[in-house]
């Protein structure tokens, strides 16, 4: 077990750890042994059509109206079965139409001296008429050869109770593949974000940061991003806790969280005191077993319905000492997105290897042992001055060529003319020292600090070697 930030770490560095979500997003959980599962599942069932795949949802739509047509339909073939329908002579025809004759009928129409009983359901002579007289009711087609008489009242019924059944199962089965179609879970297949994230210096203080972007043109309004650190660890009083969330402040209280997104961005958790990362070094980050997951939500301008996408890192995808390659430049008048370079990092050598907490430690005790301006040069030289260690910021990087130039040609000529200050001063006192100043071989050094230009010029100590006085020199026997 490992000691991270003061919590005892039960997973080993030889260990992998399983992803808690998935790259795309999707979290890796199985839930096992509830109790009464599909019961809630079917209570819910909207939810539960909305959520299952495609084919399974066809098959449900498919098998909805199968089942009601033919349950219909069996229905009017028992109503025309104890009606007597199907018995007796084959069709006669009377009155402009056909019917099942049936001699001795109490009612039915006379014609030609004969009475004819008039069936339930015209034009139906089996089981397989039923079942399309079923299926013209709920689909209201119409074609006008079968249709319900008045000879049977639970036949007009049914013709009223499938009509009203059918229009739930349009609106409930419509309404569910429209409500999953118009799912903005398919939006986040055009929001990425960067497959690795980096710990590198930012405005002189550690970061954590990572990218993301937009493949659309369309916005997605209101968004704002969060972040979690997730990993297990035994409390002080021995209890295992397998998945802790942290939370990662990416700017809450600022509400640097809230993003713009019409260029990729770059987030920045900021390694202080109130991070879980404050003690992460160099050394722990090779060793250490963690996953960090990034969360991004907001709306989308097409449906205005509220979208997450989420992804993680894992320890070994976080890279120390590296920043993110430049995307965005200008073109003419308009900025264009290399998306090419999206992933891509460089390595900042002059990173410190040392934790947020060892480096606060550092510049603590060079501010107390030292004097104020010392203390300033020593937590400034924790910061990587060179052009090299350039932060683009924001990740725009237009052209600077010439900006660079013209830089470090003024740090050149500063430096030459503060040596020269530094030569001119230090003779100038070395010839006042030869004139008037009389001292032992083994006299002290003189440090001198003067006030030129308002600037405050520290000089190294001066050694004088200026040649003894003998008239003006005595020993101590001849005091």
């Amino acid at each position: 077990m490992n000691n991270y930030n003061g919590k005892i770490l039960t997973r080993g560095s030889s260990q992998v750890r399983s992803r808690f979500v998935k790259k795309d997003g999707q979290c890796n959980v199985l839930s096992t042994n509830m109790d009464e599962k599909r019961q809630r599942y079917l209570a819910d069932f909207f939810t539960t059509c909305v959520d299952i795949r495609w084919r399974y949802l066809l098959f449900i739509f498919c098998a909805s109206f199968l089942v009601s047509w033919l349950f219909f339909g069996i229905i009017f073939y028992s109503v025309s079965l104890v009606h007597g329908d199907f018995e007796g002579q084959p069709e006669a025809r009377g009155d402009g139409m056909a019917v099942a004759g049936l001699p001795g009928a109490p009612s039915g129409h006379t014609s030609g001296g004969a009475t004819q009983r008039i069936p339930c359901i015209l034009h139906v002579h089996g089981f397989v008429g039923a079942l399309l007289f079923s299926m013209e009711t709920q689909t209201t087609i119409g074609y006008g050869w079968r249709c319900v008489t008045e000879e049977c009242p639970v036949a007009v019924m049914t013709v009223v109770v499938q009509s009203i059944v059918g229009c739930i199962i349009d609106s409930f089965m419509v309404g569910t593949i429209m409500a999953k179609m118009a799912r903005p879970k398919k939006r986040n297949r055009t929001l990425v974000f960067s497959k690795n994230a980096v710990i590198a210096l930012r405005d002189g203080k550690l970061c954590l940061m990572w990218r993301v972007g937009n493949l659309r043109k369309s916005h997605i309004v209101e968004a704002h991003v969060r972040a979690q650190l997730i990993r297990s660890y035994v409390t002080a009083e021995g209890e295992f806790i397998p998945l802790e969330q942290m939370d990662l402040n990416v700017g809450y209280d600022e509400g640097t969280d809230r993003l713009f997104l019409v260029s990729p961005l770059v987030i920045i958790h900021e390694i202080d005191k109130d991070s879980p990362l404050y003690t992460l070094s160099q050394a722990d980050l090779e060793a250490d077993d963690f996953e960090i997951v990034v969360i991004l939500e907001g709306m989308v301008e097409a449906t205005a319905m509220t979208t997450q996408f989420r992804s993680s890192y894992l320890a070994r995808e976080v890279f120390w000492g590296h920043r993110f390659e430049p995307v965005i430049y200008e073109d003419r008048d308009r900025y264009k997105v290399d998306y090419s370079r999206f992933h891509k990092t460089y390595e900042v050598p002059s990173t410190p290897h040392l934790s947020a907490k060892e480096l606060d430690e550092v510049a603590s005790r060079a501010s107390s042992a030292a004097s104020p301006a010392s203390a300033y040069r020593s937590n400034q030289d924790l910061i990587p001055r060179s052009l090299s260690a350039f932060c683009y910021e924001n990740e725009v990087a237009l052209s600077c060529g010439e900006d660079e130039d013209e830089i470090f040609d003024s740090q050149i000529l500063g430096k030459e003319r503060a040596e020269e200050r530094r030569t001119s001063v230090s003779v100038d006192f070395q010839n006042k020292f030869q004139d008037t100043a009389t001292v032992t071989p083994g006299s002290h050094s003189v440090m001198c600090v003067l006030d030129m230009d308002n600037n405050q010029m520290e000089f190294d100590i001066l050694q004088t070697a200026i040649p003894l006085d003998p008239v003006s020199y005595k020993s101590e026997q001849d005091i």
